[in-house]
């Protein structure tokens, strides 16, 4: 079991926004969600992929000839010399990226085995336990992985760590259900009540998601909650007072994070060679924290945050 191996396309040390404590947090790669508004755009596919900085390229031409399928070119327009990568012909075979010296070239994604994976949380034991804090396991959707997951949560708490698991809540395999009751914390997303809104914005139905957040309040399992306010998809006073009202309901939220929109992701759509397509103004902070205080009239600790 520990030689399953899963993508990771990022691990962040010293993070103190995903969970209790100082974390270090592994993002999975693959999520069967496609939110609008998504800011980790390299962790939607379930399989490492090119990642392309254009700003570093010096036009040196490498890259071109070892390209087995021609996607790459190089074209001049008005004298500047261009880089182009067609996606619907690269394979992600990367072999581009050994020779680019530059680093223009590189990936999103890495597999790791369960004790290669562990080998490097546990090189951050002594914050965990100076401080509380543990291993946050994200992604991407960390339960589309569950034999992997399962057996880096059993390896945490042999040695005695914490554990988070960051969920978009849309499991429906009995594997991914234990991922989330065998978590010692969740950090679970409700993006939204309205059935119809929720799958036009993020393609999937939002009934999972419910289904599981009340099964796991049954057990008494710890959440945070993680709420993302996107004008003009999730940020209607209806949608978010819907929100706060079911959070109301339940015993075991610990705490809601609001996640105001922003563009921290913007760049790495271009790095893939995706289509940005939110275009939305920020919320400015009077209306964030009226939000809050939205929730907190529903008994809900609070943050603007998370």
């Amino acid at each position: 079991m520990d030689q399953i191996k899963a993508p990771i396309f990022h691990i962040i040390h010293g993070s103190f926004v995903d969970g209790y404590g100082i974390r270090t947090t592994v993002f999975l790669k693959g999520c069967p969600l496609k939110c609008v508004w998504c800011c980790n755009p390299e962790g939607q596919q379930f399989h490492p992929e090119l990642k392309v900085t254009f700003g570093k390229c010096n036009a040196c031409g490498n890259c071109v000839p070892v390209c087995p399928t021609k996607a790459i070119t190089l074209s001049q327009d008005a004298g500047k010399v261009n880089l182009d990568v067609d996606r619907q012909l690269c394979t992600n075979c990367f072999k581009c990226i050994d020779v680019c010296y530059t680093g223009a070239m590189d990936k999103f994604g890495e597999l790791y085995t369960v004790d290669e994976l562990f080998d490097v949380l546990k090189k951050d034991e002594q914050f965990y336990r100076s401080s509380g804090g543990g291993v946050t396991i994200g992604g991407g959707e960390a339960t589309c992985y569950p034999e992997f997951v399962l057996a880096l949560i059993k390896k945490c708490k042999e040695n005695y760590i914490h554990t988070a698991v960051d969920t978009c809540g849309y499991v429906t395999s009995p594997l991914g259900i234990k991922v989330l009751e065998e978590a010692d914390l969740l950090l679970y997303d409700i993006k939204g009540i309205d059935p119809v809104a929720h799958k036009e914005h993020t393609g999937v139905s939002n009934q999972p998601i419910l289904e599981n957040i009340k099964r796991l309040d049954a057990i008494g399992k710890p959440m945070f909650i993680r709420v993302p306010v996107i004008p003009g998809y999730t940020d209607s006073e209806e949608t978010l007072e819907a929100i706060a009202s079911l959070l109301g309901s339940l015993k075991s939220v610990e705490r809601v994070d609001i996640m105001a929109v922003h563009e921290f992701g913007k760049v790495k759509y271009e790095q893939l060679g995706m289509e940005y397509k939110l275009n939305v103004q920020a919320i400015p902070p009077e209306r964030q924290e009226k939000i809050k205080a939205m929730f907190e009239a529903h008994g809900l600790k609070t943050q603007l945050g998370g």
